[in-house]
């Protein structure tokens, strides 16, 4: 399978917590498999058109945005240093998981002091950064379109993505944007669903690389464990 993009996201282990977000998604990266939505009373609309906009990147938590692989670099390196990487860190350990509202969409969001988590961001983008081809004007224009800060375009041409170092907020995304009506409806239908999954604490333990199909679906290709 060819990729045409990588990303470093945090990814659940196989679990109750990894099938439920794969099956309201309706893609698991994993596997690659596309599971039938759960059944779900209450919503405001049907699972899988509530999460129709994250549903190609999987249930994930960014932490190195995707990127296109820089000239002079290919994956097997890109592979290699993400290992390493990895190899040098300690896992972070965090409060809890919340259900909430963010931006309008949905999303998991630690409990607590994050600020360990927005290090180990950082640190992974700086690391990794060698690897990540200049964005396009094409690719500037449609990440301009979210109406930048001066800091976030500053971080845009930086390190290709505005929300990261100061900007980055840990989320795993579970719907697109909806209305305040439809989020906390949708939240209301959920809560009962996720909160008895949602691991308390929430250790980030391992970073994974997952890769853009030429479908535009995101695949599980390599979990690394944080073992300093």
């Amino acid at each position: 399978m060819r990729f045409s993009r990588y990303a470093v996201y945090f990814t659940f282990p196989q679990g109750p917590l990894a099938a439920f977000g794969a099956a309201w998604l309706g893609w698991n990266a994993a596997t690659g498999e596309r599971p039938d939505a759960p059944l779900i009373d209450g919503l405001p609309a049907p699972a899988h058109a509530l999460s129709a906009t994250p549903r190609k990147y999987g249930l994930h938590g960014t932490i190195k945005p995707p990127f296109r692989l820089a000239q002079g670099t290919d994956f097997e390196a890109l592979r290699l240093a993400v290992a390493a990487f990895c190899a040098g860190q300690k896992p972070v350990v965090l409060d809890g998981l919340d259900l909430g509202q963010l931006g309008g969409f949905l999303a998991l969001t630690p409990q607590g002091d994050s600020s360990a988590l927005a290090a180990l961001a950082s640190d992974t983008v700086r690391q990794l950064d060698a690897f990540r081809a200049p964005l396009t004007e094409t690719d500037l224009a449609r990440r301009r379109k979210a109406g930048l800060t001066d800091r976030q375009e500053a971080l845009l041409q930086a390190w290709g993505y505005p929300y990261v170092m100061e900007e980055f907020r840990f989320h795993i995304t579970l719907t697109g944007r909806l209305s305040p009506e439809a989020a906390e409806q949708a939240r209301a239908a959920l809560l009962p669903q996720v909160t008895p999954l949602l691991p308390q604490p929430f250790t980030v333990d391992a970073l994974t690389i997952c890769g853009e199909d030429e479908q535009g679906m995101f695949h599980e290709l390599h979990r690394y464990r944080l073992s300093a």
